[in-house]
């Protein structure tokens, strides 16, 4: 390992000069529009999921029409490991840039073309066999998009602003949703019944072009990372990122993975569309209207965003750790009040039941980035974080939505969902106490050494 002092110390550019304050303002702007526009893709399908294209694409494969459609939202999860080893593989030796660049146009091309493809009464079964590919694209963008920008955002961030600056791209899930429900809104407003129905979904997906050429705009004009900078210009890069990874640190991926996880289930039950599909289920319990629903998801998606951000900041002050388990608290009472008020029938209540449960979601959420970037040696580093992130996925919302209605399907009640969401968030906890707090550790190729020891209580730290 180098032990000569670092070209590019910390809170310096590639070229050597102080970042300036405009400099990590510019990074902070350009992770916060792409990740807002990547997730506003991702979730635009998961509420139009349940809301109509189990009626569009799915009701002629029979009774269980409801849950196959919720199963296509998992089915993506299952391709965000390629993505994550994909970009972890070409980001570890080519760069976050170029990476968080494709990323964008592949999944807005796919967003897009789901925006344009024809229903099961027009093509026959194509429909949704087009539109399970269009979203595994969407999946593989996905698992290769979070730790691009991650990387950018805590890379370039002052030692004691990680967590602050790592909570830029975080804060991308709850305004994807918050734009994704608010569009949808708008156009149940625009469109409402049968409209709705025939074209007025459509809109929210075309508009991905749109954002993906301002996105794509934004994110050319930032500066590639200091941290693979360095490295690129001293040729210290991986050969193989993926196999080193794996060869030192399999058990610390599988276990950043369960942290994620544990926040990852218990947010699908809106990002993948499931609450809205209950409330406003005509044939279910509640039967709300659709445009009040997506209004409520909307609100709570600004608390989910405000207490992102909060956890960030308060990460900086009180360390990954401790704020994180302060999030798993608050996130169990949430999980134990939300569908109390949901099942009221009160759009209201309902209100109160996810804002409650966002905060949970926002302190065990805002500081992941931070977190991830600190577990994992410099060289390798996109490749932990992201396929972290994708794993965790998998076990997390993957089929959260999926499990949750074949719950309520064979039991009646939502008891073992809540009983369920408690569940994953215990085993998020769990695995964030078997990690020790690496706040404020030095990021940079010359520090190798000491990010290489093992974060996990119990381990050597050799």
């Amino acid at each position: 390992m180098s032990t000569r002092p670092s070209t590019v110390p910390e809170g310096f550019t590639p070229t050597g000069t102080i970042a300036t304050h405009a400099d990590r303002r510019r990074v902070v702007f350009a992770t916060v529009v792409g990740t807002t526009v990547e997730w506003y893709d991702f979730f635009i399908y998961a509420t139009a999921v349940g809301l109509v294209f189990g009626q569009l694409f799915f009701a002629p494969l029979g009774a269980n029409s409801a849950i196959i459609a919720f199963a296509t939202v998992g089915v993506s999860f299952l391709f965000r490991p390629l993505g994550a080893f994909l970009a972890g593989h070409f980001g570890d030796k080519y760069g976050r840039k170029v990476v968080l660049t494709w990323t964008l146009i592949l999944m807005g091309a796919a967003t897009a073309l789901i925006g344009l493809l024809p229903v099961y009464d027009t093509i026959g079964v194509w429909a949704p066999i087009i539109l399970v590919f269009l979203r595994i694209l969407q999946g593989i963008s996905a698992g290769g998009e979070w730790g691009g920008a991650v990387l950018m955002a805590v890379e370039h961030a002052p030692k004691k602003r990680r967590g602050a600056f790592g909570a830029s791209p975080q804060i991308g899930v709850p305004l994807g949703l918050l734009l994704a429900s608010g569009v949808m809104a708008l156009m149940a407003m625009i469109a409402p019944g049968d409209a709705f129905l025939e074209w007025g979904w459509r809109i929210p997906f075309l508009l991905s072009v749109v954002l993906i050429v301002v996105g794509y705009y934004i994110r050319r004009s930032v500066e590639e990372s200091p941290v693979f900078a360095e490295l690129s210009a001293r040729k210290e890069k991986a050969r193989m990122p993926i196999v080193t990874l794996f060869r030192g640190h399999a058990l610390l991926v599988f276990i950043a993975a369960l942290v994620f996880a544990g926040n990852n289930a218990v947010g699908y039950m809106t990002t993948g569309g499931y609450i809205q599909g209950y409330a406003t289920n005509p044939e279910g319990p509640i039967g709300l209207e659709r445009g009040p629903v997506l209004w409520a998801v909307t609100g709570s998606a600004v608390t989910w965003l405000l207490a992102t951000l909060a956890a960030g900041f308060v990460s900086d002050r009180l360390g990954r750790r401790t704020t994180y388990v302060i999030g798993w608290i608050l996130q169990l009472v949430g999980v134990f009040t939300l569908f109390p008020l949901v099942n009221t029938g009160d759009v209201g209540l309902l209100f109160g039941g996810l804002a409650i449960l966002t905060i949970g979601l926002g302190f065990t959420y805002g500081p992941q980035a931070a977190l991830y970037a600190e577990l994992f040696p410099a060289s390798i580093r996109f490749s932990g974080v992201s396929i972290s992130y994708a794993i965790g996925a998998i076990l997390g919302g993957a089929f959260a939505p999926t499990i949750a209605t074949a719950l309520v399907a064979a039991t009646g009640s939502t008891d073992a969902v809540t009983i369920y969401l408690a569940g994953m968030t215990v085993v998020g906890l769990a695995a964030t106490l078997l990690l020790r707090d690496r706040s404020g550790i030095p990021l940079g190729p010359d520090h190798e050494e000491e990010q290489a020891r093992s974060p996990i209580y119990g381990m050597s730290r050799a």
